[in-house]
């Protein structure tokens, strides 16, 4: 291998890495993430095997019958080392040790018959029935609530409970507390009504911000491209000032302007009209300052791309319009525009890609109100894996909805390609073939 090749893979090899850590290797997770049932409750590496008060009300719809559900509530009782401690703690050592004397490794079916063993103590007897009846029931042999580390050991345990074996496989899968590969995640996407909200509220945002993005970005470039150099150059500065200020600091500002004690309210009092606050008051009023927040932001990126774009432009080609009696106007259509189809796209394609995933600024804004009204696809995937209300973060889930912004996203970049006629954009001028 050559010196240059070694020297080209070390200054490639960091970009590579960089690539694989911080896209390939999230997007894989996210696939695999989407297809499980990954939560707070399975966490993240695996689980044990354990059977609670409320597994027991699911398992006859898992096909366990009623007689694995009654051994599992409670197998009898059972004289052995560890009943014989927990006796020992709450009733005396002398106690344990003369009821280990008489009764050490005996199975009772029922409580009657665990009390009457205790009754036959005669160094200190248990003379009350109500002491029996507690000290019995320390002698029940249950798994319920009981963890176990492996599934062998879990099966151990409920064949020693008699538990027969052709419910042993439901009984595994019930008392299993990890994450499992599964498709529901996908299911519930489909049938939940939230989920149409929540795409309808993605297609409004888009739509909206994307149109005020490509056309106020495309109105700044060509009205700044008349302008005297200086003129033009400054305003351009004013427009960009959204894009490099902090998110939080940007929508503070836009939250002083429209809440009840704020500018607009300060500024609308005089007239009678009473304090509210204009950016939650309604949907419509929450959807009218998220956009113009998300829009001045993207509207200053695509004036810059755009005003490079018709920099690039010969001026020659004007000269010759003017020549020809071309107005302003006639210059901008017939001229620039034409040549401004690769920009546009660029911009079209980047700006739906980026509202798609994008939701800090309606989280920073709204957070998704009044009432879940503004709620878009990507900031329902951030609550329901990462910060929800309920305090269960269901990671399977909110992969399921990212992972649907994906396929989403590449069908709209093929769509675009298409609609722009792509081939024709990087195809070699007709002059060079």
């Amino acid at each position: 291998m050559s010196r240059q090749t070694l020297l080209g893979l070390g200054f490639i090899g960091p970009a590579l890495l960089a690539t694989v850590m911080f896209f390939l290797l999230p997007v894989v997770l996210t696939v695999v993430f989407a297809f499980t049932n990954m939560s707070t409750s399975t966490g993240i590496l695996g689980g044990d095997y354990q059977i609670s008060e409320s597994d027991l009300r699911r398992l006859p719809a898992a096909g366990v019958i009623d007689q694995t559900v009654t051994l599992l509530t409670g197998a009898g009782y059972a004289v052995q080392p560890d009943t014989l401690a927990r006796f020992a703690a709450d009733f005396g050592d002398s106690r344990a040790e003369e009821l280990a004397s008489l009764h050490d490794g005996a199975r009772f079916d029922d409580r009657r018959a665990m009390e009457r063993a205790l009754k036959d103590l005669r160094r200190e007897p248990l003379r009350k029935v109500r002491d029996r009846k507690t000290a019995a029931e320390l002698f029940r042999v249950s798994i319920l609530g009981q963890r176990f580390d492996n599934e062998a050991a879990f099966q151990t345990a409920i064949t020693d409970l008699g538990v027969p074996q052709t419910d042993h496989a439901a009984l595994t899968d019930a008392a299993y507390t990890g994450w499992t590969f599964t498709t529901q995640n996908f299911e519930l996407l489909w049938e939940l009504p939230a989920t149409w909200r929540y795409a309808l509220n993605t297609v409004i945002y888009v739509a909206l911000t994307l149109t005020f993005n490509v056309s106020v970005g495309l109105f700044l470039a060509l009205s700044t491209f008349y302008l005297p150099n200086r003129s033009a150059q400054t305003f351009r500065a004013i427009w960009f000032l959204p894009r490099i200020l902090p998110p939080v600091l940007y929508v503070l500002m836009w939250q002083w302007l429209t809440w009840d004690q704020g500018f607009i309210s300060a500024i609308l009092r005089p007239f009678g009209v009473e304090p509210i606050n204009w950016m939650r008051h309604t949907a419509t009023h929450a959807w009218t300052f998220i956009v113009l927040i998300n829009g001045c932001v993207g509207a200053s990126l695509g004036m810059i791309l755009f005003t490079s774009a018709l920099r690039a432009i010969p001026q020659t080609q004007l000269y010759a319009a003017q020549v020809d009696g071309a107005n302003r106007w006639q210059q901008v259509r017939h001229v620039l525009l034409p040549q401004m189809r690769w920009p546009i796209l660029f911009i079209t394609s980047y700006q739906t890609l980026s509202l798609l995933t994008s939701f800090e600024y309606i989280l920073l804004a709204t957070d998704g109100g009044p009432g879940r009204q503004t709620e878009v696809w990507a900031l329902a995937a951030y609550h329901t894996a990462l910060s929800n209300y309920g305090g269960n973060l269901e990671y399977g889930l909110g992969a399921a909805y990212a992972l649907a912004l994906v396929v989403i996203g590449i069908l709209l970049s093929a769509l675009y390609l298409r609609f722009f006629n792509f081939s024709a954009l990087v195809a070699k001028p007709r002059i060079e073939q």
